[in-house]
């Protein structure tokens, strides 16, 4: 019989729950290639026996498993490998009246990053405001981050840790994250593979200066973040779009790719895709990982809502699985607190985070060090793990309430899947409706609108009850006088 007791590991000290535990060990028999497609695990009773541990342990890992399409639970037969997993190889001005100085225009070269830029002078503020996925807060442990903030800057030991180390982040923050992130998303990592960065964009584009260049092919979904598209072809490289279906991004796709170009980076959205929501499947998530080793690419991860999953507990990140220190994974927790408080985070190998920290010097010295040892004891302290546990209850009623609104209200109008995690919802408009009359509206302004899809995102999380009734209603009024 297989010695599943020498590939499952537990430590009984771990902050992580054992069934997880069982879980993560699994996966990464799996993902290694040591437990194939079709392979019959053992029952409950047999394996929590091998382990030492209560049947309803092993119950709760297979459940996670099988949530997760891992594993396949034939009733009163048996568990084993899906089938679905592969098999692993281990305007002009008017000069004629002076002006100001700085009414002229600058008549020198310089670069143009934005051809058709707009200023965006708010003259009036709209009665509702749709975002594209923002969280509520009113919710957000803000008092008590501004509470520990000030208590630092009254004390001198505390001021003097403030500054020092801040171009990659306060050694406090690094550590704890070192810790939060093995525990939430199973990251082998130390403080030296982390970089404190002004959220998870300042990653992106840091990334986008030390690994690409004039020439370098990129492979993003499409749609995708449109962001992220600008700050690599800034980097000089060129843009190939993969299409994005409700299983993420295609990596078949990808693959036929690699055969006929160097492909330098691959950038994608593992969970609840931007803008669609869609969640990477297992099965393309361990295509990709494959190709990445086999064809030598990097894979930029941006995880940027991973602690908002309903239907189970998240996929474990790209990250956490068997690759050559290949993956850039990018986080934040501005979708966690607050989007003005920008707060992210890059792991990645240390010659690596070396190279963006250096670079980071030249634009920004360092973050504010008051604010991330504050993050940092709030996330010891078990207060952000409480927050998340809390907002993420909420958020889950608010999208199945919208979800019903949608359904009772504006069936006849649009169409969309219900994503199984983060904090938004992809509306489509039906034919006949165009999308862009949403935008013509004074009173309603919608965040993240694509006129060539037809469709916007929905952002739920930031709005109660109440709110999410007043929007609906909004548009239910708005496509009436189509």
């Amino acid at each position: 019989m297989f010695p599943f007791e020498h590939v499952i590991t537990i430590d009984s000290g771990s902050n992580v729950p054992i069934y997880k535990q069982i879980a993560f060990s699994i996966i990464n028999a799996i993902r290694g290639g040591t437990l194939r497609a079709g392979t019959h695990l053992p029952g409950s009773r047999e394996l929590a026996k091998l382990l030492g541990v209560h049947r309803k342990t092993v119950i709760a890992a297979y459940d996670e498993l099988n949530a997760q399409d891992w594993i396949t639970i034939i009733p009163r037969k048996h568990v084993e490998i899906s089938e679905r997993i592969p098999v692993l190889q281990p305007r002009k001005w008017n000069t004629k009246e002076p002006v100001m100085a700085y009414k002229n225009r600058l008549n020198l070269p310089f670069r143009i990053i934005e051809k058709d830029h707009k200023k965006h002078g708010v003259t009036s503020i709209p009665e509702m405001i749709i975002d594209d996925g923002h969280p509520d807060v009113r919710l957000s442990p803000i008092d008590e981050l501004l509470k520990t903030y000030r208590s630092f800057t009254a004390r001198k030991s505390a001021i003097k840790n403030a500054h020092i180390g801040t171009e990659q982040g306060t050694r406090k923050l690094r550590e704890e994250l070192v810790k939060y992130l093995s525990e939430t998303r199973g990251l082998n990592i130390s403080t030296e593979n982390i970089l404190i960065a002004h959220g998870a964009q300042m990653s992106i584009y840091l990334t986008a200066q030390i690994l690409l260049s004039a020439g370098s092919n990129v492979v993003v979904g499409n749609p995708n973040y449109p962001v992220a598209n600008k700050t690599f072809e800034e980097a000089g490289a060129t843009l190939i779009e993969v299409k994005v279906d409700g299983h993420g991004i295609d990596t078949d796709e990808i693959e036929v790719l690699c055969k006929k170009k160097h492909i330098q980076a691959v950038y994608v959205i593992p969970h609840h895709h931007y803008p669609t929501t869609a969640t990477l499947s297992v099965e393309r998530r361990l295509k990709l990982l494959d190709l990445a080793n086999r064809y030598s690419f990097a894979i930029i991860e941006d995880d940027y809502d991973y602690d908002y999953h309903y239907t189970s507990s998240p996929y474990l990140p790209l990250a956490s699985g068997s690759h050559n220190g290949n993956i850039i994974y990018i986080g934040s927790f501005s979708k966690i607190l607050d989007p003005s408080l920008r707060m992210g985070f890059m792991v990645a190998p240390q010659d690596f985070i070396d190279q963006c920290t250096a670079l980071r010097k030249l634009i920004d010295v360092g973050g504010d060090g008051y604010m991330q040892n504050a993050l940092a004891t709030i996330i010891s302290n078990g207060e952000l793990k409480r927050h998340l546990k809390k907002a993420k209850k909420i958020y889950h009623q608010r999208r199945d309430f919208l979800d019903t609104l949608l359904k009772e209200k504006l069936s006849k109008f649009i169409s969309y899947t219900l994503p199984a995690g983060g904090m938004a919802i992809w509306v489509k408009l039906n034919k006949g409706y165009a999308v862009g009359k949403l935008s013509n509206n004074p009173q309603l302004k919608i965040s993240r609108i694509d006129t060539k899809l037809n469709a916007f995102r929905f952002g739920f999380a930031s709005m109660d009850h109440k709110e999410l009734k007043m929007a609906v209603d909004s548009l239910e009024r708005i496509f009436a006088t189509y």
